[in-house]
């Protein structure tokens, strides 16, 4: 029996269902068969291409949503189903491993939800809003009654995967033309629940102007569908609550965006608002301000007084628009003639301005320019620009301006040296006789700079132009191996100067003793003797957020008591039930987020556990163990684009799921010989002018003006001698 019955439907709507088989076809997988419901000729046609190697089950044109999904359903044999409409697409990799965690689950469990991205006609693989929510609810098996608001989930039929079983049983209720009911009917009907928070569905949403335009029906039907649903949600209290919000909250967006006719408009208002006091429940409280009038004109059917409230609101909106336009320009007018007015000062020649990370501190590479700076040309004066939530973190006595103010503009105006391991703002004039240093924050693996221009989700927001106009004011471009220049100089071509030095930020991975690294244990309170694993994982942007990839709790149980993990992210898990709480306390876990400078985390660790995040070329100065924890490859590599296979040129050991990552670092995978060949072919590509140096010949090269051949030079890989190894501090 397969472990999954990917089940795709319905006609090839816009040729959308080529795409979908194709990728499905080239990637065959054990365990997991496909049955194609082709509807029509051209489903017929695009299907018959992929047989055998997929299942197709030909129907007559014009057969339903709900009838070809079922004939689907009839024909598969795998123990779980993902049923996939024909104009949807599956993420690179998504299969595999979606076919993976459904493996793991128990048959207890009925419903297995993913996250997905979004896709239109004008963008593809946007984040969806469900990943929180997914985390929040966790791996384990759970009960809706106690997780209610995964009701509010985007009702997609195609991030359920269902028992095979459960489906069967419940095929009359499931199997509707109405997806979203389908979607919120498999929560209700459920005995337990699991969550993969992986985008593992691609949701594609066709133009409007290419379908017919909706019936009144169709629009009544909407409200139909909630009163049905409270039917199934009668004797669960906490999911009618739940659910009743997700009605209300529907209804009202339908109504307010749904472009109907007076007359149909009239009536759906009426219709909603007998459903909204009908089926309200007994404890429900509506909230207050504008939204709460809302839902009291609904409650009230008062169709003229929320059509007035509504004009009002559009009204005051719009003078609020007005007044805050006007004082922005106001307020540009001025900054910009004060700056204008300081650009005519002389440059200072002892005047430097550091930032990092969009203004958040005293960070990177740029502050440890500025600290050898201060040892090698004191006379050159820093100033960080560090935004007003921020300038309370900075060490004492650092010199600050923050973004906005006038001795902001007059500082940047006036610097002979700017430096950022971002961009200054795109007003930001290129005077002739200032310095721009570009530091950057990491070694390239994902596409960057013009780069990202094939990958919509990595290139959304971005202005490729003003990105150029940018990149045209750097005088230097700091690299910490060749590989980075070349990429540097394909991503962000102009006619900066390359400086071939090394990460400054990287030189303290040489220069700590085992003073310094046994003091960042105690401060984060790891015992002497105990392995410390930092997992630090990266952004993904088809994703909503940071969501935790691993059971954490889980792992820390694998690994036993010797073993603490250094869990560098934006947040573990929602609420005060986290299962990690017991593991805080007792010092196996310990969130270290917010925890500045990163550099310190790196010396503190035993070995990285990371993904794709620029920390591993970092790390690797250290020549420690490197694990990469790789569960979505594909769908990264695809969505984010990649310079070069992690998977054959990993600097250590690579696991693709939580058991296998368990499994190298219970045992002796993790740092045995096969791991250590792997690091030093890594270290030699990566690490190439990383020597303990860097921050010394930026200084000397770019504030004192010498020469190249005045440097200090790169000390060869095999002559270097890292920061002592913790095991090595405790001995």
């Amino acid at each position: 029996m397969p472990e999954l019955s990917v089940i795709v439907h319905g006609p090839n709507t816009q040729d959308h269902l080529t795409g979908l088989l194709d990728s499905l076809a080239a990637q065959p997988l054990a365990g997991v068969e496909v049955v194609v419901a082709a509807v029509g000729d051209w489903a017929q046609e695009t299907a018959a291409r992929h047989a055998p190697e997929l299942r197709v089950l030909p129907l007559p044109g014009g057969t339903g949503d709900a009838a070809s999904r079922a004939a689907g359903a009839r024909l598969a044999t795998g123990r779980r189903l993902l049923f996939v409409h024909s104009k949807d697409g599956l993420p690179p990799g998504s299969v595999r491993t979606v076919a993976e965690r459904a493996a793991e689950l128990p048959d207890t469990v009925d419903v297995l939800l993913l996250d997905h991205v979004r896709s239109s006609w004008r963008t593809s693989s946007l984040p969806s809003p469900d990943g929180p929510l997914l985390v929040r609810g966790g791996r384990a098996g759970l009960a809706l009654d106690d997780n209610a608001f995964l009701l509010r989930l985007t009702p997609l039929l195609g991030t359920r995967v269902l028992r095979t079983g459960f489906w069967r049983t419940h095929e009359t209720r499931l199997n509707t033309d109405d997806e979203a009911y389908a979607a919120l009917a498999a929560l209700l009907l459920a005995d337990r629940l699991a969550c993969l928070p992986h985008p593992a569905y691609e949701d594609r949403r066709l133009r409007p102007a290419s379908l017919p335009p909706p019936t009144p029906e169709q629009r009544y039907a909407l409200i139909r569908r909630y009163e049905s649903l409270h039917g199934l949600a009668r004797e669960r209290p906490a999911a009618r609550s739940v659910l009743y919000e997700v009605m209300v909250r529907d209804l009202l967006r339908t109504f307010a965006r749904g472009g109907m006719p007076e007359e149909v408009a009239r009536e759906f208002f009426r219709r909603a608002s007998r459903a909204a006091v009908r089926l309200r429940p007994g404890d429900h409280h509506r909230p207050a301000g504008p939204e709460g009038v809302r839902r009291a004109l609904l409650e009230e059917g008062a169709y003229r007084r929320y059509r007035a409230f509504q004009a009002a609101n559009r009204a005051r909106r719009t003078v609020r628009s007005a007044v805050r336009t006007r004082g922005r320009r106001v307020g540009t007018r001025l900054r910009e003639e004060q700056y204008r007015r300081a650009l005519h000062r002389p440059v200072d020649e002892h005047l430097a301005v550091f930032a990092a990370y969009w203004n958040r501190g005293v960070a990177c590479n740029p502050a440890a320019i500025a600290a050898k700076l201060a040892d090698l040309a004191p006379h050159i004066h820093p100033v960080w620009v560090v935004t007003a939530e921020n300038a309370a973190l900075l060490p004492p006595g650092t010199d600050h301006v923050v973004p906005g103010t006038r001795r902001y503009w007059e500082t940047l105006a006036t610097a002979k040296y700017l430096v950022n391991n971002v961009n200054f703002p795109n007003a930001a004039v290129k005077r002739p006789d200032a310095v721009h240093v570009q530091t950057h924050h990491g070694t390239p693996l994902k596409r960057m700079g013009l780069d990202q221009m094939s990958y919509p989700a990595a290139a959304q927001g971005l202005d490729f132009q003003a990105l150029l106009e940018r990149v045209d004011k750097w005088d230097y471009s700091i690299s910490s191996n060749s590989h980075t220049t070349r990429m540097w100089e394909r991503a962000y071509p102009s006619r900066y100067v390359s400086l071939d030095y090394g990460y400054p930020r990287n030189d303290v991975y040489y220069t700590a003793g085992a003073d310094e690294i046994r003091a960042v244990r105690e401060r984060l309170g790891i015992a002497p003797g105990r392995r410390a694993v930092l997992y630090a994982p990266t952004h993904r942007d088809y994703e909503a957020g940071w969501t935790p990839r691993l059971d954490l709790a889980a792992l820390a149980d694998r690994l036993g008591e010797d073993t603490v993990l250094l869990v560098r992210a934006h947040y573990f898990y929602a609420g005060t039930a986290s299962p990690l709480t017991g593991l805080r306390r007792s010092g196996r876990i310990i969130d270290v987020s917010s925890y500045d400078p990163v550099e310190e985390l790196c010396l503190a660790a035993d070995a990285l556990v990371t993904d794709y995040s620029s920390i591993m070329f970092d790390y690797a100065n250290l020549d420690r163990p490197l694990v990469i924890h790789a569960d979505d490859w594909e769908t990264y590599r695809t969505t984010r684009g990649v310079y070069f296979d992690l998977m054959a040129d990993a600097p250590g050991p690579v696991a693709r799921t939580q058991g296998q990552l368990a499994e190298i670092l219970a045992t002796d995978a993790w740092r045995d010989e096969s791991a250590a060949k792997a690091r030093a072919v890594f270290r030699r590509r990566f690490c190439e002018y990383d020597d303990g140096r860097a921050a010394e010949r930026v200084v000397r090269r770019v504030f004192l003006g010498q020469d190249d051949c005045e440097l200090p030079p790169v000390l060869p890989l095999e002559e270097r001698t890292p920061a002592p190894a913790p095991e090595e501090v405790d001995a």
